[in-house]
């Protein structure tokens, strides 16, 4: 069987995208968390976030939901408590295969220059060494990957600069 040659896989579009290496360090404004190590997951369709202590409220007739952080690894003593309208629930199946609903919330990350924004589904990411996962569906059309590299898109922020990513 003929397979297509890498270059042919390439559209114009994706040969001009940033490239991530399969770490980097993002923040996220809205939620008040300058930076946090993401791990870059083309085998995830969706963005997760560790969470704990998820709690659904109602604010103006709308769904919100209240949830901590612990925004770095190794560090359960740092905590940032985070409140934003949900976006949806979703049934999500996790990489052992168990399945459950999940809270998603819009939010935008900081990636080096770029301003994005995404989904975030919130989930315990207690057992993993990731805080946060970067998913494919917020990837899709405005980067490139490179497994072998670490952070090439970012560097741990302070105060960067924003500019919006492309759609």
């Amino acid at each position: 069987m003929d397979h297509p040659s890498p270059s042919s896989q390439t559209t114009p579009q994706t040969r001009e995208a940033p490239i991530l290496g399969w770490r980097e360090w993002v923040g996220l404004p809205d939620l008040g968390i300058p930076d946090i190590k993401c791990k870059v997951d083309t085998g995830a369709r969706s963005s997760a976030l560790h969470t704990f202590h998820i709690e659904p409220f109602t604010r103006d007739s709308h769904e919100w939901v209240r949830f901590g952080i612990h925004p770095h690894q190794h560090d359960a003593t740092t905590e940032v408590w985070c409140e934003a309208p949900v976006l949806d629930i979703r049934r999500v199946t996790d990489s052992g295969g168990h399945s459950g609903d999940r809270y998603f919330i819009a939010t935008r990350v900081q990636l080096g220059p770029l301003l994005l924004p995404v989904e975030l589904s919130l989930t315990s990411r207690d057992t993993m060494l990731f805080r946060m996962l970067l998913g494919r569906e917020a990837m899709r059309g405005r980067f490139l990957v490179d497994p072998q590299a670490s952070f090439i898109a970012s560097h741990r922020p302070s105060t960067p600069t924003a500019q919006q990513a492309p759609e």
